[in-house]
């Protein structure tokens, strides 16, 4: 019966991939709440889009007014959740092809959401098509879950666990294989502080989206001339940084280039806000620029904020600025901390406001850590599904991204990106492989016959 569910499989690869074309050709950002519409009126079309195709392949759907909609397969009280979402961080810098376009070229379909959360949230959506398509006998429902808001607040899930009693069991595939069974705590910082009246004089500054987004590009303009931007050549050179200078007839218009990524994966990225902080107190910038030069700069573990550290669980804490303007002669700005299952999140936040003098500072965030103990059953019928499928050993693995998995009392990350891929959620030229996307599927339907199937033999 098993070697069907992968035979249909093979068959909806066309169906499978114009469909996923058809929901990345939505631009599902966030957006101004209208009636209906909570997160705005693309994502709203994205929810009524995915909850239409659903129907169209024959299965059960319920819409939550906007906050998100569910699939179910089997009658059973007991289910299996899959929790994935359709809501896409902004585009941000440095794309080369059309975000928005799901553009195929090369065996790889590109656009934003391809891997974060669309591609692998439809294939897990036709891994169910596919056990019932096969009349594969459940003992236990699978109830797919897609949410409109996990790149913001999760509002989505508040206001659908308010509705609808969520399983305690399941996965979120919007991450990595093989498996990830530990996801950070999340601090969430909000900065004020009016702007410096002595020092070099800024004029215009305002970068960022999203608090977990690694900015990629960062531009201020300061009051200045030619000298100025000669001195901007010079701290480039010197550092080895990119950065260029403009002089225009209001200032000087700075750009430093970073390398953009998510929040929670700092390696190999650059953040362009740290970069124009340290140039700018370089350049006589005092106050808040000063303080956040010295407290953040291009740090991504936190130590001049005082909380730099780790743990064997989970490893190392994070921290990134992700948004930095100047509105109205005030600064206001984020951190987000990605901590380690150890952590007081409590002191760490008191460290960073004794490192940040003349800034108030809220709290926007603060999520606990999640932990499923690798032993369970859910951990290693998932990595039994994930390494009969691609022969490959499966270990659980920590991670400082945050998922659907924590609203579930034993929840993990399940895929889609594998080892060997290069990670491009929240950055330019956002891909994946449709050859890959379809090896998910597979490994998304052995995963929930193992976890819903009457019975837990592979030689099905």
């Amino acid at each position: 019966m098993k070697q069907r569910v992968y035979e249909l499989i093979d068959s909806y690869r066309e169906q499978y991939v114009e469909t996923l074309q058809r929901w990345i050709r939505i631009p599902s950002v966030k957006g101004e709440a209208e009636d209906g519409a909570p997160f705005g009126r693309e994502v709203r079309r994205m929810l009524d889009t995915a909850s239409a195709d659903a129907k169209a392949l024959g299965f059960d759907v319920r819409e939550f007014d906007g906050y998100a909609c569910d699939v179910t397969l089997g009658g059973a009280e007991e289910k299996i959740a899959v929790l994935g979402h359709l809501d896409v961080v902004p585009v941000g810098d440095g794309w080369t092809k059309p975000p928005f376009d799901a553009l195929i070229e090369n065996g790889r379909i590109y656009g934003r959401g391809t891997n974060d959360d669309k591609g692998p949230a439809l294939a897990a959506l036709f891994a169910m098509k596919a056990i019932r398509d096969a009349g594969i006998p459940l003992k236990k429902g699978i109830r797919l879950i897609l949410g409109c808001d996990e790149e913001s607040g999760w509002e989505d899930m508040a206001y659908y666990g308010a509705h609808e009693q969520i399983p305690d069991v399941g996965f979120s595939p919007d991450a990595s294989f093989p498996l990830i069974n530990t996801e950070k705590g999340m601090l969430g910082l909000e900065l004020r502080a009016p702007a410096a009246e002595g020092g070099l004089k800024i004029l215009e500054f305002a970068t960022g989206d999203r608090v977990n987004v690694i900015p990629g590009e960062c531009r201020a303009l300061v009051e200045g001339n030619a000298d100025t931007a000669a001195r901007v050549k010079a701290y480039a050179e010197r550092t080895g940084l990119p950065y260029t200078a403009e002089t225009t007839d209001r200032g000087v218009l700075i750009t430093a280039t970073g390398i953009p990524g998510h929040s929670a994966y700092p390696e190999g990225k650059r953040n362009a806000i740290g970069m124009m902080l340290l140039l700018l107190k370089e350049l006589g910038a005092e106050g808040p620029v000063a303080t956040l030069a010295e407290a953040v700069g291009l740090e991504s573990d936190g130590k001049s904020l005082g909380c730099a550290c780790r743990d064997e669980v989970s490893e190392g804490l994070t921290c990134n600025m992700g948004i930095l303007r100047l509105e109205n002669g005030a600064w206001y700005g984020t951190l987000d901390m990605r901590c380690p299952v150890t952590a007081d999140q409590e002191k760490l936040r008191d460290s960073a406001i004794a490192r940040l003098p003349g800034f108030s500072v809220e709290t926007a965030t603060m999520k606990p850590p999640h932990h499923v103990p690798a032993e369970s059953e859910l951990v290693t019928n998932l990595l039994a599904a994930y390494e009969e499928e691609t022969g490959l050993e499966g270990k659980p693995m920590s991670t400082g991204g945050g998922t659907y998995a924590k609203v579930l009392k034993q929840g993990v990350a399940f895929g889609a990106l594998f080892p060997d891929e290069e990670d491009l959620a929240h950055q330019a030229d956002e891909y994946e492989e449709i050859d890959r996307l379809m090896l998910a599927m597979k490994i998304y339907a052995n995963a929930l016959i193992r976890l819903a199937s009457e019975s837990m033999n592979n030689e099905q």
